[in-house]
């Protein structure tokens, strides 16, 4: 009953990364890099346990703790994080994109037309379902858990395929021991991408604190004692108040090592299915696209893979397929505005005081407004790979300053108060600033290609 946090994670994670970014290097490259694809996405379980830990042994959220760590500081990962996601409606074209070849409707509108048409039509009946639900955090889950298993279920049918079995044993091998030569020369431009989807792969930079408000919102640990924002038809509105720590007792003790434990397995379930489903699209691509040396741009990928299951499947292959691609993209947008309207609810509460005049609810739902507001504007614009690519800029940057701060938080103001039992251990220090280490040295490299080079 307390999984979900996780699941929520991985559904959100399998929208960009896993459907665009991988399959497009393998499609071009081949096997070349395919073995760094699992260490990418073990670094970050460590973001995701130190993240965790402190809503779990505190009930507060990451931001919040960064508030009372330092408000300018802060307000200045508030600005960044503000900046980051004002073209996450992007994600909602993207799964246009993928309904729109599926459903061939509205028939006269073109492609162009048609996937605008179905990402306004996603956003309308997440927006409707977020709006009449009585707690939001379990309309997302609930979701969300069914769009992990559509997408699980799906590829796994779609890797049974006569014609992609036959590349698995190379491409497993590929995993430890890579091909020492470049099938095609490399592109220069394709750095950018190769860095992005490294760092990105499964839900990085400003994305990766969303874990935080899940496990608050899911009751973990201490945030069961805490309270939550209720949908319009919740009967009443329990404003979460400030954190408190386990006592040292043997009870709080066990309490609080069971607690950990769980987080651990969350993060853990949210980390291997994110590898798991990336490894398929990677496959597929392996099999399908490789060989024909089609390298096809963004969300294309999931439309010229799907032509390829209608003519050795039919009909019945090329919808499978379409499904999968359109509840890997379009569910992006329910959650991240869910998540994004959450944490500017919390940053405003905590910074500006006179916004406590007014409920949390009132403050998320106006959050939600004004980012559904800027989906519909922003999709008029520039194509969504272009979009979800300069979000990670952004991110590069964000990933590092947030980091320090919650470095310090758990590891030099939250350590002290714990009891012996309950404290992050050295180990987990060690594989903390590995990991921080690791994406700073992505960042250096990514700007300086960006702007340098």
């Amino acid at each position: 009953m307390a999984l979900g946090p996780a699941v929520v994670w991985m559904a959100l994670a399998q929208g960009s990364g896993e459907l665009i970014w991988w399959p497009y290097l393998v499609s071009k490259y081949g096997l070349a890099f395919l073995c760094l694809l699992i260490p990418a996405c073990l670094l970050q379980y460590p973001f995701n346990l130190e993240i965790g830990r402190y809503t779990v042994l505190t009930g507060e959220t990451l931001y919040q703790g960064l508030v009372r760590l330092n408000r300018l500081y802060a307000f200045g990962v508030w600005a960044l994080l503000t900046l980051a996601f004002l073209w996450f409606g992007a994600f909602a074209s993207a799964g246009g994109t993928a309904l729109a070849d599926l459903t061939k409707f509205p028939a006269d509108w073109g492609q162009r037309g048609r996937t605008l048409f179905w990402g306004y039509a996603t956003i309308l009946l997440y927006l409707a379902a977020l709006l009449v639900s009585r707690v939001i955090y379990r309309v997302v889950e609930r979701f969300m858990w069914v769009v992990a298993i559509v997408t699980l279920l799906g590829l796994s049918l779609a890797c049974l395929h006569p014609q992609v079995l036959p590349s698995l044993p190379s491409f497993l091998k590929a995993l430890v021991v890579p091909p020492m030569v470049l099938p095609r020369p490399w592109d220069p431009k394709d750095a950018e991408t190769f860095l992005t989807a490294i760092t990105f792969a499964g839900l990085g930079g400003f994305w990766i604190t969303f874990y935080s408000y899940w496990l608050r919102e899911k009751g973990a640990g201490m945030a069961g004692r805490m309270g939550h924002i209720e949908g319009l038809l919740g009967r009443r509105e329990r404003i979460p108040g400030s954190g408190f720590l386990p006592g040292a007792g043997r009870k709080d003790l066990l309490e609080g090592r069971k607690w950990l434990g769980f987080l651990k397995m969350d993060a853990g379930i949210g980390i291997l299915g994110n590898i798991l489903t990336t490894l398929m699209t990677c496959l597929l691509a392996y099999a399908l696209l490789f060989p024909k040396g089609l390298v096809p741009q963004g969300n294309e990928l999931a439309v010229v893979q799907a032509a390829f299951f209608e003519n050795s499947w039919g009909q019945a292959g090329r919808i499978l397929f379409l499904i999968v691609a359109a509840a890997f993209l379009s569910d992006t947008w329910m959650a991240t505005v869910d998540a994004v309207a959450r944490i500017q609810t919390d940053l405003t509460f905590h910074l500006v005081p006179g916004s406590r005049k007014k409920g949390l609810r009132w403050w998320y739902f106006l959050f939600v407004a004004l980012f559904t507001f800027l989906t519909c504007v922003t999709m008029l614009g520039r194509q969504p790979g272009e979009l979800i690519l300069l979000s990670g800029v952004i991110g590069f940057v964000g990933t590092l300053v947030f980091s320090v701060g919650l470095y310090i938080l758990n590891y030099r103001v939250l350590k002290p108060q714990l009891p012996p039992g309950l404290r992050p251990t050295r180990g987990t220090e060690a594989l903390f600033l590995l990991s921080m280490a690791a994406y700073f040295l992505l960042a250096v490299v990514f700007l300086k290609i960006k702007f340098l080079d």
